[in-house]
């Protein structure tokens, strides 16, 4: 039985929820799409973005809009050699390549796809949850878009939902439905195997939050109707933290965990939390935060809120200090304010000729004492050290 989420992938890109910052009208996506009736190019591309966004549905969508073959590979469990198998044979139109978590290939792998791109023999979408900067070889990221996919909005999960539920020809009640949606976190994907799994699990064609708990096997944080209480503990989670009170830290922390929120969410905020909050004060504060963030990525739940409880104990007693965030927020106001401010003259970098006899880096002291802001905001102070 084919499932739900395969079921209502959508064909068209005019069928396409979500990601509105690079799909529909003017949006790059539909604009590659228009240039390429024209011209018959389309370039490669990484679609970055968290699980569930829709990266393999956009390439599917690419290929068909484009009528193109399309082959699909997954990096953990694909070969090289397969996919060179697949598409060597000589095509009169490039192919479209798809291969989901790209990022898993090693340097070696990722360098032999290199000719195919570099040729146009075929157009490769990769899709990747991981910073593309880090994890795809600086030659195939040079030959390609990078698009940025973001968790899917209540308002895109709501849409999709009603589609489900029309499909399964079931109904969802408001409280399980705005449950449901918080529980997925932006996962299109979770969002639609809940549903069916909760459908098939109840005679009863009107799914109640029960039935939806359920489906997902462990109890959930009792959000109200606007999500209100969902982000009021978030809120106080935080601000537990900056006031250094562990017990109440812990508590938030455990409520979100129950919650069934994702532990990626919430070592996210701790690591923003590590240098916003805590800063110079502690600035190894950043080095946990980053382990637990790692931690939580490799090793998931249940294990993985050991780590989150060790983070938060530690972020909790650490000393505060948010001189680097307002020093940084202080220099911010000043960048949009006014604008592209000239470099001074001495500190230009000048690696030709003509440039040092315009006085480009002319007088640079390496360990100048003096201010180096533009001539406009000279003097300026941002960073003051909390005593």
């Amino acid at each position: 039985m084919t499932p739900l989420p395969e079921l209502l992938r959508p064909k068209r890109i005019s069928e396409y929820i979500g990601q509105t910052q690079i799909v529909g009208k003017d949006k790059i996506i539909n604009k590659l799409l228009e240039g390429a009736k024209k011209t018959h190019f389309f370039p490669s591309i990484i679609f970055w973005g968290p699980p569930g966004s829709g990266k393999t549905t956009l390439a599917r969508i690419i290929a068909n809009e484009l009528s193109r073959e399309f082959y699909e590979f997954s990096a953990v469990s694909a070969s090289i050699k397969e996919i060179q198998k697949a598409i060597k044979d000589k095509k009169e139109t490039a192919p479209v390549v798809f291969i989901d978590e790209i990022h898993r290939f090693n340097k070696a792998q990722q360098d032999k796809l290199l000719p195919f791109v570099e040729k146009g023999e075929i157009i490769l979408i990769g899709a990747t949850t991981e910073n593309p900067s880090f994890e795809v070889i600086a030659p195939l990221l040079s030959r390609s878009r990078v698009l940025v996919l973001k968790e899917h909005s209540k308002e895109d999960l709501s849409k999709i939902l009603t589609k489900g539920e029309k499909k399964l020809k079931i109904k969802i009640d408001v409280k399980a439905k705005e449950f449901l949606i918080e529980a997925s976190n932006g996962d299109a994907r979770v969002l639609l195997n809940v549903l069916e799994i909760a459908g098939n699990l109840t005679r009863n064609k009107n799914l109640k939050v029960s039935d939806i708990e359920e489906a997902l096997q462990r109890r959930q944080l009792n959000f109200d109707k606007q999500g209100e209480e969902f982000y009021n503990v978030i809120s106080a989670f935080i601000k537990s933290m900056r006031a250094s009170n562990v017990d109440a830290a812990l508590y938030y922390l455990a409520r979100m965990i129950e919650a069934g929120q994702d532990p990626l969410y919430i070592a996210r905020r701790m690591v923003v939390f590590a240098s916003e909050d805590i800063g110079m004060a502690q600035p190894t504060a950043l080095v946990v935060a980053n382990e637990v963030f790692r931690a939580c990525e490799t090793i998931g739940y249940p294990e993985c809120q050991e780590n989150l409880a060790h983070g938060v104990v530690y972020l909790a007693l650490a000393k505060k200090d948010r001189s680097a965030y307002d020093a940084y927020m202080a220099a911010l106001g000043d960048v949009k304010k006014y604008g592209n401010l000239p470099v001074p003259l001495n500190i230009r970098n000048a690696p030709t000729k003509l440039m040092k006899e315009l006085n480009y880096g002319k007088g640079y002291e390496m360990y100048s004492k003096e201010s180096l802001l533009p001539e406009k905001i000279r003097g300026k102070r941002y960073y003051k050290r909390e005593k």
